[in-house]
């Protein structure tokens, strides 16, 4: 199995079993628990809304309880873990005999095994466990930074789209959001980021592509709609898109017209330009048939004609 989803409302003694049992379950022996303390297994009281992306792992835990694990090192030696703090307080304990906290609006992110985790009541944590390949100088090192950084507020855009679309995936769009993760996380811990940023802009570029294809019917599509889903401004969107040599609009054009293509294929006469273009947001139908002829190099009747041919 290379994807999992989990949500579990947890609450009572009995309950760290079961939560523990159902994560072995859907998030797999790649990322293993710590045991939990006697005091928070007693009161434990929280919300996980965990996903397995191949071998990344994402899990928002809304805490109601404190919670604190024990027992020896826990982690795994080759995974980078990045806490995102969005309310309350979080610590954890590496190998050094260091303790680090994670405040609201911050993140830090810590290569190499632990010794403890622990998150203050009413806290809402968000936790990211990556190859350490990704950020290979994060070996037994933590580095810290802001929640509200652009790239940070990117790559979380990132992992809410991908939960919400994971169970829908076919495995080429499982192994573009598991690349797109890894190059975005990448970007955010590397605290220097750049509009031409190498790692930042193609995967900002296919962020967008996703959530552009599947929206290619709403007539709020644009740019300036993207920019503002993925947290980031229209240039630093444009941007990215530069690099491959045409612009966002052009790329929503293009993915209209192709699937203009694809529907007088398979459904021919049918349908009609005119339907096609409301549909996908063409001004008309002669709008889409010129824009057809330019891509295509006959306009949707001669296609059709040709189809009727062969």
């Amino acid at each position: 199995m290379t994807t999992g989803i989990l949500s579990f409302d947890a609450c009572g003694p009995g309950a760290v079993g079961d939560f523990m049992r159902e994560w072995d379950a859907r998030i797999g022996y790649r990322f293993p628990l710590a045991s939990f303390s006697p005091e928070s297994a007693t009161g434990f009281r929280f919300r996980s809304a965990g996903m397995r992306v191949r071998d990344v792992m994402f899990n928002s835990i809304d805490s109601t309880s404190a919670i604190r694990t024990i027992g020896g090192t826990f982690g795994v030696e080759d995974h980078v873990r990045v806490w995102i703090m969005r309310r309350g307080v979080s610590r954890f304990g590496n190998r050094q005999g260091r303790e680090h906290a994670v405040a609201a609006g911050r993140f830090t992110a810590h290569g190499g095994r632990l010794t403890h985790f622990a998150a203050a009541a009413h806290s809402t944590v968000q936790v990211l466990a990556l190859p350490a390949g990704v950020v290979p100088r994060l070996r037994d090192r933590t580095v810290s930074g802001s929640a509200g950084a652009a790239e940070m507020r990117l790559l979380t855009a990132h992992l809410d789209m991908v939960r919400e679309s994971l169970a829908a995936l076919r495995p080429a769009g499982v192994d573009a959001a598991r690349n797109t993760l890894v190059e975005l996380t990448a970007a955010a811990v590397a605290g220097s980021f750049d509009e031409s940023e190498p790692l930042l802009a193609p995967a900002l570029a296919r962020a967008a592509k996703e959530i552009a294809d599947r929206r290619l019917t709403d007539p709020e599509l644009s740019p300036s709609a993207l920019a503002r889903h993925l947290n980031v401004s229209v240039r630093t969107l444009q941007r990215a898109f530069a690099a491959e040599g045409r612009s966002v609009s052009a790329y929503i054009r293009d993915r209209r017209l192709e699937a203009a293509h694809r529907a007088l294929t398979t459904a021919g006469k049918s349908t009609t330009v005119s339907e096609l273009a409301a549909r996908l947001q063409f001004a008309d139908g002669g709008h889409l048939a010129r824009a057809f002829r330019k891509r295509y190099r006959q306009s949707p009747s001669e296609y059709l004609a040709g189809l009727r041919r062969s």
